[in-house]
């Protein structure tokens, strides 16, 4: 496992450090700094205050916590939500309420894990035909439902 140092500016007293719960763990959590009430089908970017500064070369992605999406149906939209190594400001964790009751968001909770990982740039190129696979063009649905 290696270490890599990602820098945080508190931009709110409130604010708190990721950390991992575990030793070993892949993800830290976020937390909120402020209160809200998420009613059922809606979504917000809730505040973190926090600015991170990343590495070139990596990325950090925001991903739910397991525990809100099992128990409360709170997820993060866009997951994984990528903060890129040259964005400085505030990190806000876009949720959604799935659920059939309002959650209410205190301040200090955990509300989303983050992950650093590498980046992978590719060279995009366009061609005019593609090789051919045993896969072929089959998409949503082909390989089956069961195991034989």
């Amino acid at each position: 496992m290696s270490i890599v140092t990602i820098k945080f500016q508190k931009l709110s007293p409130r604010a708190i450090i990721p950390a991992y719960a575990h030793p070993g763990d892949a993800g830290a959590d976020l937390v909120a700094i402020e209160h809200h009430i998420l009613a059922p089908k809606s979504r917000l970017a809730v505040p973190t205050g926090l600015a991170v500064e990343i590495p070139q070369g990596y990325e950090m992605q925001v991903r739910p916590k397991s525990s809100l999406a099992l128990n409360h149906g709170i997820t993060v939209l866009n997951t994984p939500g990528t903060v890129d190594a040259g964005y400085r400001g505030e990190i806000k964790v876009i949720l959604i309420n799935l659920g059939q009751a309002p959650f209410d968001i205190a301040p200090g909770q955990r509300i989303a894990q983050v992950v650093i990982a590498p980046v992978i740039q590719a060279e995009f190129t366009e061609v005019t035909e593609l090789s051919d696979s045993q896969r072929g063009i089959g998409g949503f649905g082909s390989t089956g439902k069961t195991y034989p």
